[in-house]
């Protein structure tokens, strides 16, 4: 992939989704930040704000890439079975070099497997979630890098539901779930495969009035970035999301802040995750890309083409 750059926004007046819109002008100039994110099914990886070159992958649909803490790989699902209902798909979890070399699948295709990403404790381990179709719940699996199909481990029981959002560096995985004889709600879980895992409830105001999704850890671990809904009851259209801080040692999110759609427009705001640098956070909205800046509270628009559908996009180098 060659490198680019992004030319400073200016504004053009116009709004979408509530944020202004910006062009991209060729007065001066700044690094960009280079992102894996879904096209109309393919993946590409790009400097934000500038227009594609050749997808990575093709002839497939291709969702939700997560790229390795040491940067040189990807892992995303290939949906292989389709239903109106997304639980209902057939998924395989599939690995590729972001020089398009490499490409393996580590799952056989049966399941309906999910949002994977990596963890941070230096094994680039990829880790999913796996649907249990009798409860309707979730397990985290873990694979390896050159797996193959079975080799595959369980790092919950399919008993209780747990979906796995991101991981420390400590190793531990910050999970959404209800644990035996534990309520629902954001832990800390620290795998112990073959045997129980150990869950620590996160402390967060906003569980108590909605559901947090797709949360997101920054570099440093010291903030989150995630979707949230209010009430119970899923939706997707018309999330709201926040940046907050994050402690692991006490396990507290604090000090939230709603960044994109705070007044619940019935819009897909979705996927906020943060650039390599953990200066921005890149998210898509009703099918572009924009990345929120918190250092000066601004939004631009880095998607280019207007006829794509832009999703999922994931920092460089940054997993979940």
């Amino acid at each position: 992939m060659k490198s680019s750059q992004l030319s400073i926004p200016q504004a053009i007046g116009s709004t979408i989704f509530g944020v202004v819109a910006f062009t991209l002008s060729a007065a001066g100039s700044q690094e960009g930040h280079r992102s894996s994110y879904y096209k109309d099914g393919e993946i590409h990886i790009n400097v934000l704000g500038t227009p594609e070159e050749e997808p990575l992958t093709t002839g497939h649909w291709d969702f939700k890439p997560s790229w390795s803490k040491n940067g040189d790989m990807l892992v995303f699902f290939r949906r292989l079975v389709n239903d109106k209902e997304v639980s209902n798909w057939k998924t395989a979890i599939c690995i590729v070099s972001i020089d398009g070399t490499g490409f393996h699948q580590i799952t056989d295709g049966t399941h309906t497997d999910f949002n994977q990403t990596w963890t941070r404790d230096g094994n680039n381990t990829p880790i999913w979630n796996r649907r249990n179709p009798e409860t309707g719940g979730y397990q985290v699996m873990a694979g390896k890098i050159g797996g193959k199909p079975g080799e595959e481990i369980a790092l919950t029981d399919n008993s209780y539901h747990t979906w796995g959002f991101t991981c420390l560096t400590d190793g531990r995985i910050l999970v959404g779930s209800t644990p035996p004889k534990r309520k629902r709600g954001y832990y800390l879980m620290t795998p112990n495969p073959g045997g129980e895992p150990k869950f620590e409830r996160i402390k967060c105001e906003l569980d108590k009035a909605g559901v947090l999704a797709r949360v997101s850890l920054s570099s440093d671990e010291t903030k989150v970035c995630f979707e949230y809904q209010k009430g119970f009851k899923h939706s997707v259209a018309g999330r709201t999301l926040y940046v907050a801080d994050f402690d692991a040692e006490k396990r507290m999110m604090t000090n939230f802040k709603a960044f994109a759609n705070e007044d619940g427009k019935p819009v897909w705001f979705a996927y906020p995750r943060w650039t390599r640098d953990q200066s921005a956070i890149v998210y898509h909205a009703g099918g572009k890309l924009f990345l929120y800046t918190p250092g000066d509270d601004s939004t631009v628009k880095v998607s280019t083409d207007e006829k794509a559908d832009y999703r999922y996009p994931h920092g460089e180098a940054t997993p979940k």
